[in-house]
């Protein structure tokens, strides 16, 4: 049987007081007295070992969760559900949970790359909500799961219409353009180009993409010559 505070003992018992200073650091907005700190390899082999446990199914039921890090223990549980309806259940129940970018942009279920079409109507709901992260995870899984050889120009369409004040929210629009314009040079540039995006949004794609292994020196030059304000 499920009792959160055996549970909690357990997790207390993986902390690393250091590393709880550090990434308090990283988490803008989120009480440091949530956070326990435990490095992720560490939460990820426990999270293994949890999810064989019969409390496990009780623990995902049992929200809003106390802890930081008992939020990414839920996270990584559902991202390991093999059953892509059961598994898009359990993500669609906790997304509106979320509270900070890193649970958010934790590795995607490996079933949602086998079920991509079917997901696209979720996606879409997720990116028009009016939670931050909820869009973010949205966008996540659109810049994880169709910058390949699903990609179609219409979902460059979809990031680029999000228009909001967070700042989590634009960071990631941000993102998914620099890994665009990666993965996707010439029906992505076009946004750079005519400055489809909204400022903050444009200058930071560029600078992400500048920063970028994956984008070549001469594209890197083309992209800083759009830098400038628009007068």
């Amino acid at each position: 049987m499920y009792h959160k505070e055996q549970l909690q003992k357990e997790l207390f018992a993986l902390q690393d007081l250091k590393y709880r200073d550090f990434h308090s650091k990283l988490l803008p907005g989120v009480d440091k007295e949530t956070i326990i700190g435990i490095r992720t390899p560490v939460l990820r082999k426990f999270a293994k070992e949890f999810s064989k446990r019969k409390e496990a199914e009780e623990f995902l039921q049992d929200l809003p969760h106390q802890y930081y890090e008992e939020n990414n223990l839920h996270m990584m549980i559902i991202t390991g559900i093999k059953d892509y309806d059961k598994c898009l259940e359990e993500i669609k129940k906790f997304v509106p949970y979320i509270n900070n970018w890193a649970t958010c942009d934790l590795p995607l279920p490996k079933c949602f790359g086998k079920h991509k079409e079917e997901l696209l109507p979720q996606i879409r709901e997720w990116i028009a909500s009016d939670h931050t992260y909820t869009i973010r995870y949205g966008l996540g899984t659109l810049m994880s799961l169709y910058l390949d050889e699903d990609f179609k120009p219409e979902y460059l369409e979809l990031a680029a219409s999000v228009r909001s004040e967070e700042y989590y929210v634009n960071m990631m629009i941000a993102w998914y353009f620099a890994t665009a314009l990666a993965k996707q040079w010439e029906a992505t540039v076009p946004y750079i180009e005519q400055r489809k995006l909204p400022q903050w949004v444009h200058r930071k794609t560029i600078q992400k993409a500048v920063e970028s292994y994956r984008i070549t020196s001469e594209q890197k030059t083309y992209l800083k010559s759009f830098r400038r304000e628009e007068k």
